[in-house]
């Protein structure tokens, strides 16, 4: 900071007005009062939406004024454009010389402040917190000078981020793009007319309907040995439990099929559950519950782990081998596919990565496994793309908590091929995908690149490092110029003759 400037509380130079959250029943959304806000939830880039009004204030911001959320979460501003009522959540900061040179500076310190939150429920800070906040000002021409050069800068600043976004949805669009042609055919279609042999989908579903019914047959051997075990141990604990015959699903009807997308004529559209060895859900209720967590032994995988095509494998959770034991057949492997019951925006599915050996997968975390005659990345690609979610939606449309059950996810129709040619399609697939995730990763750097070229453009702001000398003449050569220190005096001077402002009520 420059010597020519001066440090003061926050309080000293605004005034600071806390908010409070009127009686639910003064709300309304038909415009009688004034627009009332709560916190962040409302915040755009620079003002607040208007989602409801309050025909009785308890607090009241005016235009122009900062909004701060001053809890859950901490720091956020916006700039009030109205007279409004605000809620618990937010703090209104009026600054009477340059607002914008307040909000900045609020901006600059929006983690510091989260930082010195505090709550158990959640994070909030204090009137006297926010009060105390030590504000770094220069003389009142310079401060507008700060504030067009911070302007100048960000919107170039946020011409480059608009475009790496515009990039990045790109990107998304691109990879759908991929995955559909995948499964129209479109990619292997040269590759699929050098081939001379290739088995056919019928050939590959037979091959399917054989496995299917060994591992049936094994499950049963694997019965009857525990439960020779069972009795030559007295009959010991609990009996073995026979495995049920499958439920064969009801035949597609090939009219199911007529308005979907072209597939080659080698190919054949199948049900899901068809394919598969198994498609189950995970424990429910008091099976499973959050208290039978601890910090190692067996993974649980939960739905925090589930993405699109994206396994997020920082959150943990496990439970000890004896819990494990009871709830065994809920098992998953490497290379079985995980599908989110829930379907919102998106297809939330991936496979088990190789180094998680063992595990217990959560309900709503379907498990999907598949043969040795199935590719189950094929799978997992076909899973989370628009055709799926296509197929899901209308059946969770209208939920308020939108998601399907493995009943459902059986029926998934899927496009058929064979084996060798499923290989080649993840080629293809994968050669595609990997540019698109480094393009991806480079406009992940960028973007964070890009904030923290804005945290530091606000950092020279407010250590007097922004402005060039020829900038900082014609500050001083304003006809308001004046010492920060004179600046202060004034200020104290109208707060001290300032009527405070009657609380308003608007009605339409």
């Amino acid at each position: 900071m420059r010597e020519d400037w001066i440090e003061v509380e926050l309080g000293e130079v605004c005034n600071i007005t806390m908010g409070q959250s009127p009686p639910s029943s003064t709300y309304n959304q038909v415009g009688n009062g004034l627009p009332f806000f709560q916190g962040k939830t409302e915040f755009t880039e620079l003002h607040p939406i208007v989602r409801k009004w309050c025909d009785s204030p308890k607090k009241i911001a005016y235009p122009n004024d900062i909004l701060l959320s001053v809890r859950a979460p901490v720091g956020s501003t916006n700039i009030a454009n109205v007279e409004c009522s605000i809620g618990r959540g937010l703090a209104a900061i009026s600054y009477n010389h340059c607002t914008f040179y307040i909000y900045f500076y609020l901006k600059f310190i929006e983690k510091k402040l989260d930082e010195q939150g505090t709550g158990t429920t959640f994070r909030a800070i204090s009137g006297s917190v926010l009060k105390s906040q030590i504000v770094p000002v220069p003389p009142l021409p310079e401060q507008r000078a700060i504030v067009t050069k911070i302007e100048h800068l960000f919107t170039a600043l946020d011409k480059g981020i608009s475009d790496l976004k515009k990039a990045q949805a790109q990107l998304k669009i691109y990879r759908q793009a991929v995955l559909k042609k995948a499964f129209e055919g479109e990619l292997t279609k040269a590759w699929r007319e050098q081939q001379s042999d290739l088995p056919t989908a019928d050939e590959l579903l037979v091959q399917i309907k054989t496995e299917r019914e060994q591992h049936y047959q094994q499950k049963l051997a694997d019965w009857q040995n525990a439960l020779d075990a069972w009795e030559a141990n007295g009959k010991e604990g609990k009996k073995p439990k026979k495995p049920g015959k499958r439920k064969e699903l009801e035949p597609l009807n090939r009219e199911a099929t007529k308005d979907f997308f072209p597939i080659a004529k080698q190919w054949k559209f199948e049900k899901l559950g068809k394919i598969t060895l198994k498609i189950s859900d995970g424990p429910f209720g008091s099976n499973l519950r959050t208290v039978d967590y601890v910090s190692s032994g067996i993974r649980v995988i939960r739905l925090e782990n589930i993405g699109n095509l994206e396994f997020f494998d920082s959150k943990y959770s496990f439970v000890t081998e004896e819990k494990y034991e009871t709830i065994k057949r809920h098992s998953v492997f490497p290379n079985d596919v995980i599908f989110s019951s829930f379907i919102a925006n998106k297809i939330n599915v991936v496979s088990i990565p190789e180094h998680i050996k063992l595990a217990i997968n959560k309900a709503d975390c379907f498990c999907v496994r598949f043969g040795e005659m199935f590719n189950f990345k094929y799978a997992e690609y076909y899973l989370s793309t628009r055709f799926t979610y296509n197929q899901l939606i209308n059946l969770v449309h209208g939920a308020t908590r939108p998601r399907i059950n493995t009943t459902q996810l059986k029926e998934i129709i899927i496009p058929i091929c064979s084996l060798e040619e499923q290989h080649q399609i993840i080629q293809e697939i994968e050669s595609r995908l990997s540019v698109c995730d480094k393009a991806e990763e480079s406009i992940v750097f960028s973007l964070k690149k890009s904030e923290a070229l804005r945290q530091s453009i606000l950092k020279k702001a407010f250590e007097g490092k922004l402005l060039t000398p020829e900038e900082l003449a014609a500050c001083r050569a304003a006809p308001d110029w004046a010492p920060a220190a004179d600046l202060l005096e004034r200020i104290r001077k109208e707060k001290a003759a300032e009527v405070p402002k009657k609380k308003t009520r608007k009605k339409k």
